[in-house]
């Protein structure tokens, strides 16, 4: 099946739709981290768009940046793939404000509480923006357990390229920025979804 060019079917007023995921999930990822990690936790409205495969790659500083991805599979009405992206200092800066573990000398390197502390924030990220996407499209999404990965921005994008790529050349990509008592922190979101659900989430933004 020929891909599909994201940008020649959605209209401005589509896309405004679509921020309304980031808006109402960031607001639900501020609250629920703020109650977490008991701190003061402010998320400004991230910025939301269908972007290519590469210009992802280079927010995350390059195809061969070495970087951190949460990643959850999905199940139920919207199936495929969403995963939270972030740089190396970001991870463990994050991990430290919660756990007070200051970052390895080896930033490659992640300890058990590390990865624990980074997969549930990642976790809750996740959940906040699905349940907005799901509110939207009147859809039941099942995220899978939270699984980190720490490669090149390539390898970890590969995955979802490999397996839900051939329907489009886009994906929903959120670029969210976190400040958690004053210290910020920039990540990004990327929701692959297969075939049927791409055409779900059409349907209920009214693209014919």
């Amino acid at each position: 099946m020929a891909k599909t060019s994201a940008e020649n079917i959605f209209s401005d007023d589509h896309l405004d739709i679509l921020k309304e995921i980031g808006s109402m999930g960031t607001a639900h990822a501020a609250t629920a981290l703020s109650t977490m990690v008991n701190k003061k936790v402010t998320m400004p409205v991230p910025n939301v768009s269908w972007t290519d495969f590469h210009n992802i790659a280079n927010f995350v500083g390059g195809p061969e940046n070495i970087i951190v991805g949460i990643l959850v599979s999905l199940s139920g009405n919207i199936q495929g793939m969403m995963m939270h992206l972030m740089e190396l200092d970001a991870a463990h800066n994050i991990a430290e404000l919660i756990i007070g573990t200051p970052p390895p000398k080896d930033k490659l390197n992640f300890g058990v509480m590390e990865r624990s502390v980074i997969e549930e924030v990642g976790n809750i990220m996740l959940s906040s923006y699905l349940g907005s996407l799901a509110g939207l499209t009147n859809s039941q999404i099942k995220p899978s357990i939270p699984y980190m990965s720490v490669d090149m921005a390539n390898a970890i994008l590969s995955v979802p390229a490999s397996e839900f790529g051939r329907m489009a050349d886009k994906m929903l990509f959120i670029e969210s920025q976190i400040s958690i008592e004053n210290v910020k922190f920039s990540g990004c979101f990327v929701l692959v979804p297969n075939l049927h659900s791409f055409y779900r989430i059409l349907r209920a933004l009214g693209v014919e």
